[in-house]
């Protein structure tokens, strides 16, 4: 009896139906969007806090660099001697006046200085809270050149510096025949001409001569002539390619007292060529 009740107990029992088994390609798509969430959720956070970190320490540079505390009070200047300190001053305080010491920016301010008559280089430098700091190179004069406009200083580079001041000491004959075009055989050839006219220039000093010459035209290269008077009027002595020493105090001789009568002098030769005035 009791084991017949057992049974229909065990019979009526209900069935409890299997759970089912989700896929394992399903189960690696949650796992997988678990795991990239998981990372890169903080991550953009992390991003998120620098870039608004970084913001603020750049906004605060900006502010701090930018303040009075780096506002331009004094400015050294360096090896001026013919540049213009007020111009140089001027360009440095109006780079650096809105920008501040820390800001400024070194490279325009070199750029725009070497622009300047005179000045072959400068470097610039931050003399830190305040200052700043040019150290010029300057371009030295080497010839005086008669051009349209008057007379004005060269240098071995053939760069025109500027006319020659009313009261500046300038050399005692000047240098015509310049070529103003700007052509790469001008160029050349008018450094020649400086080397020529320094080289005439040493030469005459050393024999005391110098004074004697009123100018000396390099216009051809073969030939240049020194330009002296005699007797109020002008001679002209051709010199060839060189001993311009003893050559000019060769002519002088010749032409001594005989200015009214001798226009020119030719000594590029072997033998003296004189040139009478028409009477």
């Amino acid at each position: 009896m009791a084991t017949q009740t057992r049974k229909q107990t065990i019979k009526g029992k209900a069935k409890t139906p299997a759970k089912r088994r989700r896929p394992a390609s399903a189960r690696r798509s949650k796992n997988g969007n678990g795991n990239f969430a998981n990372f890169f959720v903080p991550l953009f956070f992390i991003f998120c806090i620098l870039f608004c970190l970084g913001f603020l320490g750049f906004m605060g540079y900006r502010t701090v660099t930018a303040s009075e505390f780096f506002g331009i009070k004094k400015i050294d200047l360096r090896g001026v001697s013919r540049a213009s300190k007020d111009d140089i001053e001027k360009i440095v305080n109006n780079q650096v006046e809105k920008s501040g010491v820390w800001n400024a920016d070194l490279n325009e301010i070199k750029e725009r200085i070497e622009k300047l008559a005179y000045v072959k280089t400068a470097a610039v430098s931050r003399v830190l809270p305040d200052g700043m700091r040019v150290n010029l190179v300057e371009r030295v004069p080497k010839a005086v050149v008669r051009i349209k406009g008057g007379n004005f200083w060269v240098d071995d580079e053939v760069v025109i510096l500027g006319l020659i001041g009313e009261n500046e000491e300038r050399p005692p004959f000047i240098l015509r025949g310049w070529d103003e075009s700007k052509t790469e055989t001008a160029v050349k050839d008018n450094q020649t001409r400086v080397k020529m006219y320094q080289k005439m220039l040493a030469d005459w000093r050393e024999f005391d001569l110098a004074k004697r010459v009123k100018e000396v035209n390099i216009e051809d290269l073969q030939n240049p002539k020194a330009i002296v008077e005699d007797s109020s009027e002008t001679v002209s002595i051709d010199l060839g390619k060189e001993n311009f020493g003893k050559r000019l105090q060769k002519g002088l001789e010749i032409v001594a007292g005989r200015g009214k009568a001798i226009e020119s002098v030719n000594l590029s030769g072997n033998r003296e060529i004189l040139g009478f005035r028409a009477k």
